[in-house]
């Protein structure tokens, strides 16, 4: 077994007999006393490849007089060939060979080093493969345009499909190789005999990725690739945290999910792991370390719970089990006016956003993510959050674009304009119950089909039904709204009023061009809904003193000015409204219901400790000036009494 803070070294030993076979040694090295220096080793970077067919290599340990057979993969022996001396011996760190594979815990503690491995490696050496398809060719092209010439070099259709051959290769796809590259001092790219500076290739990948007709799938994911190759020689070699983890401190764990989640590994929960070396998080308390006896769906819970609050609801869901349905209370900020793709540095956009009340914002510089910002997007703040979500609306839920974007630089208010975290500090309110659904089985190579989430959501337990998918198109239309979307907004309200008169044998012939303000539960008082209010009033979920977002009334002052008498004891019996409630104009559910003449809701509501009949709305005017106008003589009696 290893000692805490020590890993096994390879020694690959030399042979002048290229068909020999390839004898190992391995050994134990501590990584205790590395300071800041690169140590005399090798790191190999490579994709293990098929399993079938293995081929095997001789490894020693401890004993020099012992050797037994490994089985490895085609494409590691490959590279082990290649990379053998015929007269020097080899120091190399290989994953499949120097961490034991059958030892979870092993592996566990060793994923934790990674970074730290790569990092002090005097040299990261890329292996793409042996010779194919005219990789030969590709890489003398990039070689190239990485160069020093003061054009791009021509790519005849021959050269352009050699370079897009090579750039498909699962090297570029695999999760892993992305922290590697990132931690590597000094990069070799091998692919059969050819090799070229690391530096060089990803100039030269950058050059490639200028022509029209690359396929947008493909620039997405070399330049992910690129990107960390190019910024590793600026990068400090990693830190170390309180609790002794190392990292390479590139960005936090949020934009780091963002960028490269549809990047692939063999065990799911590595797409999580593989991340952690490269982020600037402290994640000493976040459950998220490295830890193969969690299913993969916790760990996925777990991960966003971390990048956004303990307190939301997350469900798992989805055939393999990849797709994560979020529900939390939504503040909504904004919305993308338009993005502007960097010139110098592909890899990032700047967003540009509108605010609700109009003002547009400079610009927010983004990484490239998985799935690419588009105008019209809607950026909002979940409860309990302390970054953005972008989000993009779909027929009843929104699809998660960005889970945690970086914070805006400020926020205008009425007053003028404060910081993000200013903002946070304030009194917001969160008054929309948002149904989000952030995708994972999403592919590098491959559109999605929102359509199937609607699929996804009816396999939900909490979701499936025709009341709880007319309130989430309600909830879509309400967020329209804030965006100033009215057009849609109305489009989808109408949907939701269909939903609630198919579900309950209803029908609705008021005019809905503002009623996307109001609440599902604000809808259904005001328009004397008894069974719909019942129901809403059953699901946990529901505030019953949720205000709309225009007119800040609740539900119980449209029972009171309508005159619904069962539903405001309905509501008066959960306990949970406030009897005084003043709206955008400072009228309360006692003022409503006396300018509308309802003795019945008038006297409940004076029969009550905590309600003050004396109340002035914004024009000076109480509920007794309300009655007396509208000459209801009973209720100013009611009033003069009290």
């Amino acid at each position: 077994p290893l000692l805490p803070d020590s890993i096994r070294l390879l020694r690959l030993l030399p042979s002048e007999d290229e068909t020999a076979p390839i004898q190992c040694e391995l050994f134990h090295y501590s990584l205790q006393e590395s300071g800041r220096r690169t140590h005399p080793y090798e790191a190999l970077s490579y994709v293990w490849g098929r399993a079938d067919n293995p081929q095997s290599i001789f490894v020693r340990e401890h004993d020099p007089t012992s050797g037994n057979g490994l089985p490895v993969t085609q494409n590691l022996h490959a590279a082990l060939a290649r990379l053998r001396y015929s007269l020097f011996e080899r120091i190399i760190w290989i994953d499949a060979v120097c961490i034991n594979q059958n030892d979870d815990r092993e592996r566990e503690q060793q994923i934790q080093f990674m970074a730290k491995i790569y990092a002090l490696a005097n040299r990261v050496i890329v292996w793409l493969g042996e010779v194919a398809e005219d990789s030969d060719q590709a890489l003398h092209w990039i070689r190239a345009a990485g160069g020093t010439m003061p054009q791009i070099p021509l790519c005849d259709g021959m050269s352009q499909q050699a370079v897009t051959a090579l750039l498909q290769r699962p090297w570029f796809r695999r999760i892993w190789v992305l922290q590697e590259v990132a931690a590597a001092r000094h990069i070799l790219v091998m692919c059969g005999s050819m090799e070229i500076d690391g530096c060089a290739f990803a100039l030269g990948i950058d050059s490639f990725q200028r022509f029209d007709d690359v396929r947008a799938g493909l620039q997405s994911l070399t330049s992910s690739v690129t990107y960390l190759i190019r910024g590793s020689i600026f990068r400090s070699s990693f830190s170390m945290s309180r609790s002794g983890r190392y990292s390479l401190d590139i960005c936090p764990l949020g934009e780091l999910v963002d960028l490269y989640r549809a990047h692939e590994a063999t065990k799911s929960h590595d797409r999580v792991f593989a991340l952690l070396g490269m982020s600037s998080d402290d994640l000493s308390k976040s459950r998220l370390l490295p830890d193969y006896t969690v299913s993969w769906e916790e760990l996925l819970k777990r991960l966003t719970k971390y990048l956004l609050c303990e307190e939301i609801s997350v469900e798992i869901l989805g055939v393999g089990r990849e797709i994560a349905v979020i529900k939390g209370k939504g503040f909504v900020l904004g919305k993308v006016l338009f993005v502007q793709s960097n010139a110098v540095q592909n890899e990032r956009v700047n967003v540009h956003v509108i605010f609700k009340n109009g003002e547009i914002s400079d610009s927010l510089p983004l990484q490239t993510s998985t799935t690419s910002v588009r105008d019209g997007d809607i950026i909002c703040l979940l409860q309990g959050a302390s970054n953005p979500t972008i989000i993009r609306q779909r027929q009843d839920h929104f699809e998660v674009i960005a889970i945690a974007a970086r914070p805006l630089t400020e926020i205008p208010v009425i007053a003028g304009s404060i910081d993000w975290s200013t903002f946070l500090q304030l009194e917001i309110l969160f008054i929309h119950d948002l149904v989000l659904v952030w995708d994972w089985e999403i592919s590098l190579d491959k559109s999605q089909h929102p359509e199937r989430y609607d699929r996804v959501l009816q396999c939900s337990t909490e979701l499936h039904g025709p009341l709880e998918r007319a309130t989430r198109i309600w909830t879509v239309a309400r967020v329209l709204a804030d965006v100033r979307k009215s057009k849609k907004a109305r489009k989808r309200l109408q949907e939701a009023v269909m939903g609630y008169e198919t579900a309950f044998g209803i029908q609705h012939s008021d005019k809905l061009e503002t009623e996307y303000d109001l609440t599902p539960l604000s809808w259904a008082a005001k328009n004397g809904h008894d069974a719909v209010v019942r129901l809403l009033l059953a699901k946990d979920d529901v505030d019953p003193d949720m205000k709309d977002s225009q007119s800040n009334r609740t539900p119980l002052s449209w029972a009171a000015e309508k005159g619904h008498e069962a539903i405001f004891q309905l509501l008066l019996d959960t306990g949970n409204v406030e009897i005084d409630s003043k709206d955008a104009f400072r009228r309360t559910p006692l003022s409503w219901a006396a300018e509308g003449g309802h003795e019945t809701i008038v006297q409940l509501l004076l029969s009550k400790d905590d309600v003050d009949p004396g109340l002035e709305d914004v024009s000076g005017w109480t509920p007794l000036s309300w009655a007396a106008e509208k000459g209801h003589a009973t209720i100013v009696n009611l009033l003069l009494s009290t």
